[in-house]
């Protein structure tokens, strides 16, 4: 099993919804099998980890019984696993699921919220897994409201500051953090604007000295250059993680795995000239 890849050049993850409503691919993939042939299929197009998530978290979800979620989830780990030692990671803020995935092979654990529920900083430690902290709006008062922020990303710095400290003081090992500025809006809090500004900007989060992973695949702010759905945003969400690739992204969170591989391996080929 490989339980980390090395971060050396940028590495692709792969997005696996065990859902029936995130945005982009809600309801493809909510069945044993779906989600195993999709799995292999990223694998072979060339997915270095598969983020198996079984809770939407698109504006208008609604948080799900944690059996659920278990239920959607734990199976698809297990089975994966059985039959692949590739990385898996669940995309998950319930430490229920991150106990229940954990044990059956992911090994990572991707959080959306920072292990700010109750009981996550505890199993993060215990398993001494990696993690992935992204900023996202842990107190959102009003649904769509986007804070005022004097500088995004110092505001994201010192969000990420304190979860580290919280992390450190769980007994979490810092080799074992990863950063991730949350794109999107809803409860990501970004408009359009500060996303792009986030892309451009992306090279800032080095300072922290933690690797970043880099989530753009598809989100709704494409759409507002492009006036498109989400199924037709592969070309744009592409050229983004060449982008972010360029500026310090080591793992990039992708639905596109071969088009954002080949693009990747172009990347190399011009390095390597």
């Amino acid at each position: 099993m490989q339980v980390y890849p090395d971060l050396a050049s940028p590495r692709i993850m792969g997005i696996l919804n065990v859902t029936p409503d995130s945005f982009s691919d809600g309801g493809r993939y909510n069945s044993l099998e779906r989600a195993l042939v999709h799995a292999r299929a990223m694998i072979a197009a060339g997915a270095d980890i598969i983020d198996i998530g079984g809770e939407s978290t698109r504006p208008t979800a609604q948080r799900i019984p944690v059996q659920e979620e278990i239920d959607r989830v734990v199976p698809v780990v297990a089975a994966l696993r059985k039959e692949s030692d590739s990385t898996i990671s669940v995309d998950t803020s319930s430490p229920e699921v991150m106990r229940e995935a954990v044990a059956a092979g992911a090994s990572i654990i991707n959080d959306v919220r920072a292990l700010s529920r109750p009981g996550a900083l505890e199993v993060a430690a215990e398993f001494q897994v990696p993690v992935v902290l992204m900023h996202s709006l842990l107190d959102q008062q009003e649904p769509g409201v986007v804070p005022v922020y004097d500088d995004i990303v110092a505001a994201i710095g010192d969000y990420f500051l304190e979860r580290v400290r919280l992390c450190e003081l769980a007994g979490i090992k810092r080799e074992n953090i990863i950063l991730d500025p949350g794109f999107g809006g809803g409860m990501f809090g970004k408009t359009p604007a500060l996303n792009y500004e986030l892309v451009k900007r992306f090279d800032e989060f080095k300072k922290f000295g933690f690797p970043l992973l880099a989530g753009v695949s598809r989100k709704g702010f494409i759409g507002t250059v492009l006036d498109n759905t989400a199924d037709e945003r592969m070309v744009a969400s592409v050229a983004l993680a060449v982008l972010l690739a360029q500026v310090g992204a080591q793992i990039l969170r992708v639905h596109d795995v071969r088009e954002t591989a080949d693009a990747l391996a172009m990347l190399r080929a011009v390095a390597d000239a």
